[in-house]
């Protein structure tokens, strides 16, 4: 079971509800919440880069008694920058040109692509126990994320929640009371994208509606902006979860398109 992150501030929860947060301060990614002894967590903080988009600035993972701090290009293991692939007890760090990817005994695999997309792997033994932007790992989408008892969340409110406090930490709460816009308009560019024929083995193993509705919210988001973010990062998103759901994606990049 996989929780991700991707492009213009979505995110996929292990239960499969898909929603969008903006926000830019230090976020609870997923984290186990355990009382006694909290095996690991994984924190994340994005920023937007030069042209506007949102990317992820670092992540901070604590795994047992290991803290690891990851920034593109550098990795950083209880203070010291290490050159990758890197073991030490139970945790194995490689990277490549795109993606950085932690392996770890506990039961967790973490990849990212060190720009806009993270994603993480749990064993099912963490059902139930996880909290963060990632939801409580229950198997039932909604309830405890968008649903806790008779009080029901936005998806702002539900990230906004998630923030860790840090007393000299300067950045805003997203505002809970804006709605997104529809984006009708580009349904039909986005369904064309995500059934080319390269997606074929894909669409019986993912949710493509879901994806549908990420790349319209990405079209509205970039205005008409026709650079590569808008356009690919949720169709590489797509791609990289019919991969993982065992899927053979095609060719889909071409020579001008992304």
């Amino acid at each position: 079971y996989v929780c991700s992150t991707w492009g213009n501030n979505h995110f996929k929860t292990f239960d499969g509800d898909v929603y969008q947060f903006p926000g830019l301060c230090e976020y609870n990614f997923v984290s186990d919440c355990r009382e006694a002894y909290k095996e690991f967590s994984v924190h994340v903080q994005r920023a937007l880069n030069s042209n506007g988009h949102p990317e992820i600035q670092y992540i901070l993972m604590k795994i047992k008694d290991i803290m690891v701090y990851l920034k593109p290009n550098v990795v950083v293991v209880d203070g010291r920058i290490v050159k990758t692939p890197y073991y030490t007890s139970g945790v194995l760090i490689e990277s490549g040109e795109i993606y950085t990817k932690i392996y770890a005994k506990l039961g967790m695999v973490l990849m990212w692509n060190q720009q806009d997309a993270l994603m993480v792997e749990l064993d099912n033994k963490f059902n139930n126990h996880t909290c963060g932007l990632c939801g409580d790992y229950n198997g039932i989408p909604i309830y405890n994320e968008f649903i806790n008892g008779d009080a029901s969340y936005n998806s702002i409110t539900y990230g906004n929640m998630q923030k860790i406090s840090k007393p000299n930490a300067k950045c805003e709460d997203p505002d809970e009371t804006q709605a997104l816009p529809s984006c009708n308009e580009h349904r039909d560019e986005c369904q064309r994208l995500l059934t080319s024929p390269a997606f074929a083995d894909c669409w019986l193993r993912l949710n493509l509606e879901m994806y549908i509705q990420a790349c319209m919210q990405d079209k509205c988001a970039c205005n008409g902006k026709e650079d590569s973010f808008c356009l690919c990062s949720t169709i590489s998103e797509y791609s990289r979860q019919c991969s993982h759901a065992g899927g053979r994606p095609g060719e889909w990049r071409t020579q001008n398109f992304c």
